[in-house]
């Protein structure tokens, strides 16, 4: 395309690239060096590091990301950040209009950071392609070190443990594990997004000591997933690695007759039902797990979340439109005001029901266009043969596995689950050229 019919650049990114004649020296050939420096620090100590380093850590990613953003001219917006950029302007609204809009700054402003990560990670994987396999080898490293701090403390005191086994469930009695993150269902959250592109990388990866690290991974921490006990967690394993194994054959069996190319899938889709269906009826403590599920009020942890789920529908009530801002400082201030006595809560325990508490209606269909855009783009790449294909079928199953849990918990809000769900989308939003 000429630069004569190239379309004009879009208003909200005409301040990128102001500095491009200043940055031809070593900082602007170095950029790229530190950014993926900085994001491999930064996904390699997620479940190590404390809150504070990870805060400076994604402050350091946001303004390298700005930095770079004023040395290079920008590109198109495409579909992925253009639906973010939705969820922020919906977030900005919210800010301006909520009930305590000091406490929703700082929910803004979290928001913002995150951006800033993604952004970066969309900028290094789009310039240095190989940065890809090198973030996601430091975020396997720090996987790996978790799960077996995980399972390592099935063979050490105990007495730290059974403060997660609840009393008033009616799976009493089970150890559940939680490495380095001190909450299971949080390990179960931080593990589920990193599976699937383990996968990937396994097939990926061409030497042995990489693939047997890259496997390393998937079978420790699946082990650390299960041993955490975490319901949700459960089944955004099984719908991770259900839907990267689906995908992977959908694409190595498009070149197969029509019969097969139906038939097959569903043949492999009926055998793991089926040896779920034993695994959950001869295996006493998984049985005990999964029947808590149907237990409705009779289990504690449902008891719970219904209460929450109730208080929070009230919430939306009232806000429908612009809810009550972002962020859990906000959250903490208001829903005292509807909770069900004796049931405090930080968040509303389910992913859309918090998009709709914190922007309201317009929140989950940005929410929602978002999911989409990244799902369309991603299955793309089943019948594409671009270098990110594989990476992007990782980042739809991975998107998958942190949907299921999230219909029933808000552990993707925190930044040790919320930082491999950004991975996904700069993947995603790198695979769409």
């Amino acid at each position: 395309m000429s630069a004569a019919s190239a379309p004009p650049t879009p208003w909200l990114l005409r301040w990128q690239g102001v500095l491009a004649e200043a940055a031809q020296g070593p900082l602007g050939s170095r950029l790229a060096v530190l950014s993926g420096v900085v994001l491999c620090t930064l996904m390699a100590g997620m479940p190590l590091v404390t809150r504070g380093g990870l805060s400076l850590l994604i402050l350091a990613a946001g303004l390298l990301w700005l930095v770079w953003a004023l040395c290079e001219p920008p590109g198109r917006i495409r579909p992925i950040s253009a639906w973010l950029l939705a969820m922020l302007a919906v977030a900005i609204l919210a800010t301006g209009f909520s009930p305590v809009p000091a406490a929703a700054a700082k929910g803004l402003f979290k928001l913002i950071s995150y951006l800033g990560v993604y952004a970066l990670m969309r900028q290094l994987f789009d310039r240095s392609p190989q940065w890809w396999d090198r973030v996601v080898a430091a975020l396997l490293a720090g996987e790996l070190l978790s799960s077996v701090l995980a399972i390592r403390q099935l063979y050490g005191d105990t007495t730290e443990l059974a403060r997660w086994a609840d009393p008033n469930s009616v799976a009493d009695g089970t150890i559940r594990v939680y490495g380095p993150l001190e909450n299971p269902n949080l390990l179960a959250g931080y593990l589920i997004p990193i599976l699937p592109l383990a996968v990937i990388a396994l097939l990926r990866w061409q030497s042995w000591p990489q693939r047997l690290f890259a496997a390393s991974s998937v079978i420790l921490g699946s082990g650390a997933l299960f041993l955490s006990y975490s319901r949700g967690g459960w089944l955004g394993m099984l719908a991770a690695l259900g839907v990267v194994v689906l995908l992977l054959v959908l694409r190595q069996t498009r070149s197969w007759p029509p019969l097969w190319r139906r038939l097959f899938p569903a043949l492999l889709i009926g055998i793991a039902v089926c040896a779920l269906v034993i695994a959950v009826t001869q295996i006493e403590p998984l049985r005990i797990r999964v029947l808590s599920l149907t237990a409705g009020r009779g289990d504690s942890s449902n008891n719970f979340r219904i209460n929450v789920w109730l208080a929070a529908i009230d919430m939306i009530q009232a806000r429908p439109w612009l809810g009550i801002g972002p962020g859990n400082t906000a959250f903490n201030l208001i829903y005292p005001l509807y909770q069900q006595p004796k049931f405090n809560a930080l968040s509303a325990y389910s992913v859309p029901l918090e998009l709709l508490v914190e922007g309201g209606i317009p929140n989950l269909l940005a929410g929602l266009g978002l999911l989409v855009a990244g799902i369309r783009t991603g299955l793309k790449q089943l019948k594409g043969e671009s270098p990110w294909a594989l990476p992007a079928l990782a980042a739809v199953a991975a998107i998958a596995g942190l949907c299921v849990q999230g219909a029933t918990d808000t552990i993707f809000f925190r930044p040790e689950v919320q930082l491999s769900g950004w991975l996904c989308l700069a993947t995603l939003c790198v695979s769409d050229a």
